[in-house]
Protein backbone atom coordinates (compact mmCIF):
# COMPACT_ATOMS: atom_id res chain seq x y z
CA UNK A 1 0.00 0.00 0.00
CA UNK A 2 0.93 3.43 -0.71
CA UNK A 3 -0.81 6.50 -0.51
CA UNK A 4 -0.89 9.04 -3.37
CA UNK A 5 -0.52 12.34 -3.22
CA UNK A 6 -4.18 13.18 -3.58
CA UNK A 7 -4.63 11.32 -0.16
CA UNK A 8 -1.37 12.90 1.41
CA UNK A 9 -2.66 16.46 0.10
CA UNK A 10 -6.26 15.74 1.36
CA UNK A 11 -4.95 15.35 4.83
CA UNK A 12 -2.89 18.50 4.72
CA UNK A 13 -5.64 20.56 3.45
CA UNK A 14 -8.21 19.08 6.65
CA UNK A 15 -5.23 19.60 8.92
CA UNK A 16 -5.07 22.89 7.46
CA UNK A 17 -8.61 23.41 8.00
CA UNK A 18 -8.96 22.15 11.44
CA UNK A 19 -5.95 24.21 12.29
CA UNK A 20 -7.83 27.65 11.21
CA UNK A 21 -11.52 26.40 12.18
CA UNK A 22 -12.17 29.43 14.27
CA UNK A 23 -11.53 31.70 11.14
CA UNK A 24 -15.05 30.18 9.36
CA UNK A 25 -15.11 29.57 5.70
CA UNK A 26 -11.37 29.50 4.51
CA UNK A 27 -11.34 30.27 0.53
CA UNK A 28 -9.14 27.15 -1.33
CA UNK A 29 -6.59 30.15 -2.50
CA UNK A 30 -5.31 30.78 1.06
CA UNK A 31 -5.11 26.59 1.75
CA UNK A 32 -2.99 26.65 -1.13
CA UNK A 33 -1.04 29.01 -0.57
CA UNK A 34 -0.52 27.89 3.45
CA UNK A 35 0.18 24.51 2.29
CA UNK A 36 2.04 25.01 -0.74
CA UNK A 37 -0.28 22.70 -2.95
CA UNK A 38 -1.92 23.61 -6.30
CA UNK A 39 -5.73 25.67 -6.04
CA UNK A 40 -6.36 23.38 -9.19
CA UNK A 41 -5.50 20.40 -7.28
CA UNK A 42 -7.39 21.12 -3.95
CA UNK A 43 -10.41 22.01 -6.21
CA UNK A 44 -10.34 18.02 -7.27
CA UNK A 45 -9.54 16.80 -3.88
CA UNK A 46 -12.14 19.40 -3.03
CA UNK A 47 -15.32 17.07 -4.75
CA UNK A 48 -14.09 14.11 -3.41
CA UNK A 49 -14.36 15.29 0.18
CA UNK A 50 -17.49 16.89 -0.37
CA UNK A 51 -19.56 13.60 -1.46
CA UNK A 52 -17.81 12.80 2.06
CA UNK A 53 -19.72 15.10 3.78
CA UNK A 54 -16.44 16.30 5.48
CA UNK A 55 -16.57 19.23 4.40
CA UNK A 56 -18.99 22.45 4.16
CA UNK A 57 -18.92 24.89 1.71
CA UNK A 58 -20.10 28.60 1.38
CA UNK A 59 -20.25 30.51 -2.10
CA UNK A 60 -19.57 34.18 -2.96
CA UNK A 61 -17.21 36.66 -1.63
CA UNK A 62 -16.97 35.17 1.69
CA UNK A 63 -16.91 31.69 0.44
CA UNK A 64 -14.66 28.61 1.28
CA UNK A 65 -15.07 25.64 2.65
CA UNK A 66 -14.66 24.75 6.53
CA UNK A 67 -14.89 21.18 8.72
CA UNK A 68 -18.66 19.81 8.95
CA UNK A 69 -18.25 18.39 12.12
CA UNK A 70 -14.94 19.25 14.82
CA UNK A 71 -11.72 18.20 14.35
CA UNK A 72 -11.79 15.09 17.31
CA UNK A 73 -14.47 13.74 15.09
CA UNK A 74 -12.45 13.08 11.42
CA UNK A 75 -9.50 9.76 11.85
CA UNK A 76 -6.87 10.18 9.41
CA UNK A 77 -8.15 6.44 8.00
CA UNK A 78 -11.60 7.27 7.57
CA UNK A 79 -9.94 10.65 5.23
CA UNK A 80 -7.89 8.27 3.40
CA UNK A 81 -10.51 6.29 2.57
CA UNK A 82 -12.43 8.84 1.31
CA UNK A 83 -9.91 10.34 -0.76
CA UNK A 84 -8.07 7.34 -1.78
CA UNK A 85 -10.67 4.40 -1.85
CA UNK A 86 -9.05 1.27 -0.16
CA UNK A 87 -5.92 1.39 2.02
CA UNK A 88 -5.96 -2.53 1.95
CA UNK A 89 -2.61 -4.00 1.28
CA UNK A 90 -3.47 -6.36 -1.41
CA UNK A 91 -6.69 -6.86 -3.39
CA UNK A 92 -8.12 -9.62 -2.73
CA UNK A 93 -8.12 -8.45 0.50
CA UNK A 94 -11.11 -6.33 -0.12
CA UNK A 95 -12.25 -6.36 -3.38
CA UNK A 96 -12.39 -9.10 -6.22
CA UNK A 97 -11.30 -12.37 -4.89
CA UNK A 98 -8.88 -14.93 -7.18
CA UNK A 99 -9.36 -18.23 -7.95
CA UNK A 100 -7.19 -19.41 -5.12
CA UNK A 101 -9.29 -17.60 -2.23
CA UNK A 102 -10.32 -19.85 -1.10
CA UNK A 103 -7.29 -22.12 -0.19
CA UNK A 104 -5.07 -19.18 -0.15
CA UNK A 105 -2.47 -19.56 2.55
CA UNK A 106 -1.20 -16.40 3.07
CA UNK A 107 -4.22 -14.87 3.05
CA UNK A 108 -4.26 -14.43 6.59
CA UNK A 109 -0.80 -12.46 6.69
CA UNK A 110 -2.72 -9.65 4.58
CA UNK A 111 -5.60 -9.71 6.41
CA UNK A 112 -3.78 -9.18 9.89
CA UNK A 113 -1.87 -6.20 8.00
CA UNK A 114 -4.83 -4.55 6.65
CA UNK A 115 -6.38 -4.85 9.82
CA UNK A 116 -3.60 -3.36 11.56
CA UNK A 117 -3.43 -0.45 9.29
CA UNK A 118 -6.79 0.14 9.75
CA UNK A 119 -6.52 0.29 13.58
CA UNK A 120 -3.58 2.68 13.35
CA UNK A 121 -5.24 4.91 11.18
CA UNK A 122 -8.14 4.88 12.84
CA UNK A 123 -7.06 5.70 16.39
CA UNK A 124 -5.62 9.01 15.38
CA UNK A 125 -7.83 12.20 15.01
CA UNK A 126 -7.20 15.60 12.96
CA UNK A 127 -7.23 16.96 16.54
CA UNK A 128 -4.44 14.10 17.60
CA UNK A 129 -2.44 15.76 14.48
CA UNK A 130 -3.03 19.52 15.96
CA UNK A 131 -2.43 18.83 19.46
CA UNK A 132 0.83 16.82 18.47
CA UNK A 133 2.04 20.05 16.19
CA UNK A 134 1.33 22.40 19.33
CA UNK A 135 3.55 20.30 21.52
CA UNK A 136 6.65 19.70 19.10
CA UNK A 137 6.54 23.46 18.97
CA UNK A 138 5.28 24.50 22.68
CA UNK A 139 9.13 25.44 23.24
CA UNK A 140 10.29 26.33 20.22
CA UNK A 141 10.53 30.51 20.61
CA UNK A 142 13.69 32.73 19.43
CA UNK A 143 14.14 36.14 22.05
Amino acid sequence: MKISTKGRYALRMLIDLAEHQSDGYIPLKEIAKRQGISKKYLEQIVLTLSNSNILQANRGSQGGYKLALSPDKYTVGYILKCSEGSLAPVDCIDKIQCGKSSDCVEKYVWQGLNKVINNYLDSITLQNIIDKKKEQFVNDYVI
